[in-house]
């Protein structure tokens, strides 16, 4: 596909002659200023090369151009401008980090080979972004490939967990997802430094001895030392380093609440919820356990998580009243009333005597007239 380049100016005149004198040796996309280039880039893009008139209304082109990179940051940028002193270039370089500076009138023999650098320039940077990437590809491909040979179970766990974050991402809004995929299937490479017989007690749900807990409390850091020193996997690292970091900062030393990046928040749930599966659990009855630990984990998390569950199985997230509880339902948070005093406490199954006790409760104080449930499959 041939390489496309984007003119800015607030001066549709300029725009027509740019157009006129180029269209022969270079695709050319023009933008009546900084708003409608911004549009453009998002609706048109990729754009090899971005070209900005410095003096425009509302967002002159150091302006636009910061935005630019932020945007398309792969995109080639050059200015063009009348008032070319030395504070305008500084601010050109240092804000928008623009490949030429060019003064007008400009003469279109002049303007046509900086834009043949400016294309070549841009050929080089995704050159080299496709050798990093298909480099990347091919070493994370080798590190899970080794999880495979040296635990199926953990490689497998990995492996649901990558569609998990994937799904949880989408419920949570996230667009760019692929730093949180690789961390989901790189999540599991420190088991590599963990007993068999260690990993079998974790994955099939029984109980850990205080030398065993403390062995595999360290095989997230083991994973994250792994990788930390590949080339773009430091991000990722750092993600896989804080995935077993609780929300509420109990359980040990290290960030808690939104200082733990969100990656290793949404990672942090999906394992968990994992797990509890692999331990004989059905989906719905661990977000049940998930609940009980509210606490550990980002609730916006937990949202999604419900949400994805929702979708995949025959439970269900609502609010009820206190009268129309039944004993197909779970109580999904706690429930407290006016002086702090924990009624019920949120994953037990409603009984009987719990909905008569809710009932009364609400007639003599105050307590919440609805409450979150999981509703049961039937």
């Amino acid at each position: 596909m041939e390489e496309k380049v984007l003119f800015v100016d607030d001066d549709a005149n300029l725009l027509s002659s740019y157009q006129r004198s180029l269209r022969k040796e270079i695709n050319i996309e023009t933008a009546l200023g900084g708003k409608a280039a911004i549009e453009a880039i998002k609706k048109l893009g990729p754009f090899a090369v971005i070209v900005s008139d410095f003096r425009m209304p509302e967002m002159d082109g150091i302006q636009f151009l910061a935005l630019a990179r932020g945007i398309a940051p792969r995109s080639v940028r050059i200015m063009l401008t009348g008032y070319a002193d030395l504070q305008t270039a500084i601010d050109a370089v240092n804000q928008g980090n623009i490949f030429r500076l060019l003064t007008k009138p400009c003469p279109p023999e002049t303007l046509a080979l900086v834009l043949t650098a400016g294309i070549e320039q841009y050929r080089l940077v995704m050159a080299e972004k496709d050798i990093l990437e298909r480099t990347l590809s091919g070493g994370i491909k080798v590190l899970t490939d080794i999880l495979s040979l040296v635990n199926p179970r953990a490689f497998s766990h990995a492996a649901r967990v990558r569609r998990i974050v994937k799904q949880l991402a989408g419920h949570l809004g996230l667009d760019n997802t692929w730093q949180l995929e690789i961390a989901a299937m790189l999540s599991q490479l420190g088991c590599v430094t963990i007993p068999d017989e260690i990993l079998a007690k974790v994955f099939t749900g029984k109980s850990l001895n205080e030398t065993e807990s403390k062995m595999y409390q360290g095989y997230a850091k083991a994973g994250a030392s792994l990788i930390a020193n590949i080339p773009r996997l430091e991000k990722i690292a750092q993600i896989i380093a804080n995935q077993e970091q609780r929300y509420d900062g109990s359980g040990g030393e290290g960030p808690k609440g939104n200082d733990i990046p969100l990656e290793s928040r949404i990672l942090k749930v999906a394992l968990d919820h994992d797990i509890l599966v692999m331990a004989g659990l059905d989906s719905g009855l661990a977000l049940v356990e998930i609940h009980k630990k509210g606490a550990w984990y980002d609730p916006g998390a937990v949202t999604a998580l419900e949400k994805l569950i929702t979708v995949e199985t025959g439970y269900a997230v609502r609010e009820v009243g206190i009268d129309e509880l039944s004993t197909s339902m779970i109580i999904a948070e706690d429930i407290i009333d006016e002086n702090g005093l924990l009624l019920v406490a949120k994953g037990q199954e409603v009984t009987a005597s719990m909905r008569l006790r809710l009932v009364n409760f609400r007639k003599s104080m105050d307590v919440k007239s609805s409450i979150k449930v999981i509703l049961l499959k039937e």
